[in-house]
């Protein structure tokens, strides 16, 4: 079984609500099956099934967030 990652630096993340917001919208998306914040970093890393960027995007975004 294959699985994909993909990471995303994500500016303005900076408490445990930003990790929550992003993680639920992140997980609605098709392929997810983890998802990683890490508010140091400001990075986002996603795990799963054939993930599709765009969606991935999206989801960070309808959280309130952008992709730097």
């Amino acid at each position: 079984m294959c699985t994909d990652e993909l990471t995303y630096t994500v500016q303005g993340m900076s408490c445990g609500h930003c990790r929550v917001a992003i993680t639920e919208e992140v997980t609605r998306v098709d392929g997810v099956a983890a998802v990683d914040v890490d508010l140091e970093s400001k990075l986002v890393t996603v795990r799963g099934e054939r993930l599709d960027d765009d969606a991935l995007r999206a989801a960070i975004d309808e959280a309130g967030y952008e992709v730097a």
